[in-house]
């Protein structure tokens, strides 16, 4: 299949060649689909899409380039007249004097010293040039200080996670023990409730609600009582401190 045989279009096949030749059947089908795709793409020349039959047999598309030629009006180009008041505003500004220069060239009448930049619109583009478009060694620069920047947040971050886990074997010390420290409280205080749970079914005969006013009252008498014996214990054991001292010289003075 590498060489290919152009089959030849007609627009009219004479009936004859329907049936005498040999492979006429494949011209015709390529003559036909040819002037369809002409009819359906709008291509005004057929000659521009063709299409082939290659020694295999089978069909293929050969499409030319038709470009449109470009028309100037080099003769007699439009310039719009800037004192009409009819002619459009965007007509009447330097920006479409560049355009029209640009198309027309010298048949525009246009003069090109007079499309270049003031000085005042020149140090604006320069300016803006400097802002959206720095040059190469500022971009670097830029570039540069961005990489330090991100270097400087990375090695601060590795530092303090080092930090953290050289923290990590107290923190999950603290962390068991302050876990151990609720679980011992809630056993306590679940002993303790089941404590006072009893003693009110021995005081009172029967079981009480913990949310009921009598268990509640009970609870605070209990309180008062246990606060009493702590004051207790804890003059005595003044008291006691204060007689070991007060007997430590009277035995001094004796030797």
């Amino acid at each position: 299949c590498t060489k290919l045989k152009r089959s030849p279009v007609s627009f009219f096949p004479h009936p004859s060649t329907m049936t005498t030749k040999p492979g006429t059947q494949g011209n015709m089908a390529a003559s036909l689909l040819s002037r369809r795709a002409a009819s359906l793409l709008g291509v005004s020349k057929l000659t521009s899409f063709v299409p082939a039959l290659s020694e295999c047999g089978l069909l293929q598309q050969v499409a030319g380039y038709n470009p449109r030629p470009l028309r100037l009006n080099l003769k007699d180009p439009y310039i719009p007249d800037k004192s009409s008041e009819k002619t459009p505003h965007w007509q009447k500004t330097e920006h479409y004097d560049r355009k029209v220069f640009a198309r027309y060239g010298s048949a525009s009448g246009l003069n090109p010293a007079m499309l270049w930049p003031s000085p005042a619109q020149l140090e604006e583009i320069i300016a803006e040039e400097k802002q959206w478009h720095p040059p190469l060694e500022e971009t670097m620069e830029r570039i540069a200080a961005k990489e330090k920047e991100i270097e400087a947040k990375r090695r601060a971050r590795e530092q303090l996670i080092a930090a953290n886990m050289a923290k990590m074997p107290k923190m999950i010390a603290d962390w068991r023990k302050e876990k151990q420290d609720t679980k011992r409280k809630k056993k306590e205080e679940k002993a303790k409730k089941d404590r006072l749970l009893a003693e009110a079914r021995e005081r009172f005969g029967y079981a009480l609600d913990p949310r009921s006013p009598k268990f509640l009252e009970m609870v605070a008498e209990i309180e008062k009582e246990e606060k009493k014996k702590r004051k207790l214990l804890k003059r005595r054991k003044k008291e006691e401190e204060q007689g070991l001292t007060s007997s430590a010289p009277a035995a001094a003075e004796s030797t």
